[in-house]
């Protein structure tokens, strides 16, 4: 019964409360206009509605019921703040007379002349014109030369600087083993082609190891113990007829195979502890560490100019091979790796020389944006060049104006390869490009790809 009493009360109290807003919502026209009658409405019924909530009994218990009521609150405080506002009318002391506009103020020396214009003058408006969208094939030209074109003053001293070491390193091995055929050393890498360069910050050395071709010969990679056709066997032959020591090279050899790493141990005890690289440094106005810790045969140099790093690859060219002393990690120490970067660039100008193409700018472009993304950076250099080349094999407009249709085209491709996890060499089609990838790099790879053939513009934003 008391519960009773106290909803009928209540109700009467809602009646009252209810009967006070609609006499109000219904002068509100008269008094506010429209407009205004409009914005006090949706105030005056969610102030109600929150009333109502706060004067209606609460389900203590009920967790969803106090969820659903704090919702609905929400959702009434944002109705209050998105009520609009209505527009400011300028206040005038006689509603009669006409709206004039701001007297000016007066001139020093100018007299007070009490006609009124009839027409205020009108400040012309500037139309601005709206920012013009830019097309893919502008954003790419863009994006080139502003973050991957190397400014030619900059390459150039860093060449200059990478072939000084370059000597002063073949008159060290020249002196210091003149037993061992070294050939001549020479320069390699992007930034002497240009086709993957962002900065002038690294260069490759390599190192010719001339072999006897009566003493040496080539076991293919699938026979090898790895089973990858991309890694070569250099073996002894005929050593019943010419016995260990008739080659320079035996001292290397491990179970009859030339040992890369075995190689690439004593160079680096040489890079490390029998150059003065502090007086060649000095020579050279700058400072050359080799790093100890890496595997591989570097050396890094600071000038006042640029920062240089240089890897230095043992190299043997035989049978139209170019194999390399970078074997695979793990234990196996005998295996050298086939480079395909010369034939690689050598295919791409000739291909870019018999069509006017842009094969080269687009892959700048490519590896440039993939080098500097932290999850594309294993597809930099020799994969994207073979799927440029794969794909010249089908499309034949190459022409700069086509640049933004083929970046987009090389885009789905590697897709593509990362969908089946194999990407086959332009040059041998045993070997696949992805063999050494993780699963999880290929599936992040293949993620960002796919949602960039769609929106090409996400591998070009600043990092």
């Amino acid at each position: 019964m008391a519960e009773f009493t106290r909803q009928r009360g209540k109700r009467q109290e809602d009646s009252g409360l209810g009967s006070v807003l609609d006499l109000l919502l219904a002068n509100a026209r008269l008094v506010l206009g429209v407009s205004g009658a409009v914005v006090l409405t949706i105030a005056t019924l969610a102030v109600k509605r929150l009333i109502d909530r706060a004067t209606s009994p609460r389900d203590e218990g009920d967790p969803k019921a106090e969820q659903k009521t704090l919702e609905e609150s929400w959702q009434d405080l944002a109705l209050i703040k998105a009520t609009p506002k209505p527009p400011k009318k300028q206040r005038r002391e006689d509603l009669s007379e006409p709206l004039l506009p701001p007297a000016r103020p007066l001139v020093p020396g100018e007299a007070h002349n009490p006609r009124v214009c009839s027409a205020p003058l009108e400040t012309p408006r500037v139309q601005s014109s709206p920012p013009r969208c830019l097309t893919l094939q502008e954003k790419l030209l863009s994006h080139y030369s502003s973050r991957l074109a190397v400014p030619e003053a900059q390459a150039s001293f860093a060449l200059q600087l990478a072939r000084s070491i370059c000597a002063q390193l073949q008159n060290f091995l020249q002196s210091k083993c003149p037993e061992l055929p070294f050939g001549s050393l020479f320069l390699s890498g992007p930034l002497l082609d240009g086709l993957g360069v962002l900065a002038a910050d690294h260069v490759h050395l390599m190192l010719p190891v001339v072999l006897d071709a009566a003493l040496w010969s080539l076991i293919p990679g699938e026979d090898t113990v790895v089973r990858n056709p991309q890694y070569w066997m250099i073996k002894r032959t005929d050593l019943e007829y010419f016995p260990r020591g008739r080659s320079p090279w035996d001292r290397f050899i491990v179970g009859r195979y030339l040992s890369s790493n075995a190689l690439n141990e004593t160079l680096h005890k040489m890079l490390v502890a029998s150059i003065n690289w502090p007086a060649i440094g000095s020579l050279l106005g700058s400072v050359i560490h080799p790093v100890v810790a890496s595997q591989e045969l570097k050396l890094e140099v600071k000038h006042d100019q640029v920062k240089l790093s240089i890897t230095l690859f043992p190299v043997v060219e035989m049978e139209d091979k170019v194999l390399l002393a970078a074997p695979p990690e793990g234990l196996v120490e005998n295996l050298w790796l086939e480079s395909f970067y010369r034939a690689e660039i050598s295919k791409v100008k000739e291909l870019d020389a018999g069509d006017s193409g842009a094969r080269q700018h687009c892959l700048r472009i490519l590896n440039g944006v993939c080098k500097s993304h932290p999850a594309l950076h294993k597809l930099s250099g020799s994969p994207l060049t073979h799927v440029v080349l794969h794909l010249s094999a089908t499309s034949s407009d190459w022409a700069e104006e086509s640049l933004a249709d083929r970046f987009q085209q090389v885009l789905e491709e590697l897709v593509g390869y990362l969908e089946k996890g194999v990407l086959p060499s332009y040059f041998n089609h045993k070997i696949n490009l992805f063999c050494e990838l993780l699963e999880e790099e290929i599936d992040e790879m293949g993620f960002m790809l796919y949602r960039a053939i769609s929106e090409p513009e996400l591998l070009l934003k600043e990092e």
